[in-house]
């Protein structure tokens, strides 16, 4: 649910940007390393907020991947480690004193 709402917040971000950029009909000169072209503002605002998006993203995906997969290896071990306490309990209670 809490990813809903920062999903809807992003969202509204991105069209408050863009109405802000309507109301901006200027061009812009964007200079790439060998050629440039002209934008109008808003697109640029749009494709620049959009990119800057996507990259969060995969990277935030990328390290909630890594902590999901190291909580399953460490979920892995913890009954390893649990079954091997119950099995050296069973044994230690099942010997015969004297």
């Amino acid at each position: 649910m809490k990813a809903f709402f920062v999903t809807v917040i992003v969202a509204l971000l991105f069209f408050l940007a863009l109405l802000l950029g309507a109301r901006n009909e200027q061009m812009v000169t964007i200079s790439y390393f060998v050629a440039q072209g002209e934008f109008r503002l808003p697109v640029v605002l749009a494709s620049v907020f959009l990119a800057g998006f996507l990259l969060c993203w995969l990277f935030a995906i990328y390290h909630i991947t890594r902590l999901k997969l190291a909580l399953a290896k460490a979920r892995r071990k913890l009954s390893k480690l649990e079954s091997a306490t119950v099995a050296e309990t069973v044994t230690t209670e099942g010997e015969v004193k004297s």
